[in-house]
């Protein structure tokens, strides 16, 4: 019986790697003692990472080169914000070009980089950190569940 492919809405173990084209992995699993369990669809992994995984056999490991559209976009100059010092948790200190995780009225949680810190607010860009870049997306299906 030969292993199917995978298909939309499916639940699988992988492993998978996300760097900046020749540069270091931003986020991997391969060294993790246990894969990754995802459903295509619930959020885990980007819709645009996702579609890759679509008819990939288990067992086999590949590596997508993708250009900045095909993954994270261009940055968007709407997502570089300026807030007031005033609406940052208390006693945490910042630091240029440091990822910080902001949580949204919503609930959510955001992570935006630190551009510039004012006496009175900073700059934060709120685009994904692979913005504007091209991208490996290096993954491995483990299987199907």
């Amino acid at each position: 019986m030969s292993a199917r492919a995978v298909a939309p809405g499916d639940t699988l173990q992988l492993r998978y790697a996300l760097r900046p084209r020749g540069g270091e992995d931003i986020v991997s699993n391969f060294g993790d003692p246990a894969p990754q369990t995802v459903t295509l669809g619930d959020g885990t992994l980007a819709p645009m990472l996702e579609q890759w995984l679509i008819d990939l056999v288990p067992g086999e490991r590949h590596v997508f080169l993708l250009d900045p559209w095909q993954a994270f976009g261009e940055s968007q100059p709407e997502l570089v914000q300026t807030m007031p010092k005033a609406d940052l948790p208390a006693g945490m200190e910042f630091t240029a070009d440091q990822l910080v995780e902001f949580t949204m009225p919503n609930g959510q949680t955001l992570a935006g980089r630190i551009l510039e810190i004012g006496d009175e607010a900073m700059k934060v860009d709120f685009n994904h950190p692979l913005a504007d870049l091209s991208v490996e997306f290096e993954v491995e299906i483990v299987r199907i569940l």
